[in-house]
């Protein structure tokens, strides 16, 4: 990872990476949908992956999540 995650970020990967929604992540983190938006996006970049799913299995790999929570619905 080229950029540690920073703000509200590592709450942005662990919610995704359990398969919330942006609109419940905004719901969850209170913060706006364009929020979440930017926050997913840069997330993505971070960890240099194409979608949430990629981001998931990539934070597991460096161990930012736990092995144990669920990978995201397709």
């Amino acid at each position: 990872m080229a950029e540690p995650l920073t703000g509200c970020e590592p709450q942005v990967l662990r919610l995704l990476a359990v398969g919330k929604s942006s609109q419940r992540l905004a719901h969850d983190l209170l913060v706006t949908l364009d929020t979440v938006k930017t926050d997913v996006t840069h997330v993505l970049g971070k960890l240099g992956a194409a979608n949430r799913t990629e981001a998931a299995a990539r934070a597991r790999q460096l161990g930012l999540i736990p092995d144990t929570a669920p990978l995201p619905a397709r």
